[in-house]
């Protein structure tokens, strides 16, 4: 079978391509399959999402974050990358798995892909397969829900979008005792006429507070 089609909307051209084979055999197949390839995969997806949403929202939390990495990596956005890749039509499945149309039932196609990204990293780094995953996923990042973003980040990307400058947060007033702490932030942004403030139990709170008034002001869903 010849690839070129498949290593250009990858952007990527394997060294060996018995991994490739490999990554696109069904274990209906016989061995080798791509199960453990399979197994690689899925580890170097959620390393890779969880270093990428780690770099890109700062202020999120591990429950915000773990929230985000499951979007990336359930099955509905591997087959989505599946039909991205037409990598039905790459698939070696079993006389079975022929007959029932196997190479559109969405486990195998997601377990196709996790096995494609663990052959990339054999064949060769882990820089290299990062960025391929990243491009691979370019759209879903972007389009990552909005209610999943805490207000600091939308806003970030609110302003970047508009080519403007970043707001600056500032404490504004600390209240209470030092184990019961009421913080009060300003939040400036250029072009808006007055700051925004907001409250919370801690600085991050209050500066997510105050971001989220700015959006309101902004009028940014």
């Amino acid at each position: 079978m010849i690839y070129s089609d498949l290593y250009r909307v990858l952007a990527y051209h394997f060294e060996d391509e018995q991994l490739l084979i490999t990554a696109l055999t069904h274990r209906s197949v016989g061995t080798p399959n791509n199960e453990r390839l399979e197994f690689l995969g899925d580890a170097l997806l959620n390393c890779i999402m969880a270093k990428v949403l780690f770099e890109r929202f700062s202020d999120a939390r591990e429950g915000e974050l773990t929230r985000l990495r499951a979007n990336l990596v359930k099955r509905d956005a591997l087959v989505k990358i599946a039909y991205q890749l037409e990598l039905g039509k790459y698939l070696l499945l079993g006389s079975g798995e022929l007959k029932t149309g196997g190479e559109q039932r969405t486990s195998i196609l997601s377990d196709s892909v996790e096995a494609v990204i663990g052959a990339i990293y054999l064949d060769s780094d882990i820089q290299t397969c990062q960025s391929v995953v990243v491009k691979l996923w370019d759209k879903l990042l972007r389009n990552l829900p909005q209610q999943m973003k805490d207000p600091k980040t939308r806003l970030q990307e609110y302003l970047q979008s508009q080519q403007k400058s970043l707001p600056a947060y500032k404490i504004f007033k600390v209240k209470g005792s030092p184990h019961s702490q009421l913080f009060e932030v300003k939040c400036t942004i250029p072009g808006l006429k007055k700051p925004t403030y907001g409250n919370g139990g801690t600085r991050r709170s209050a500066e997510q507070s105050a971001a989220e008034k700015a959006l309101g002001i902004l009028n940014v869903k």
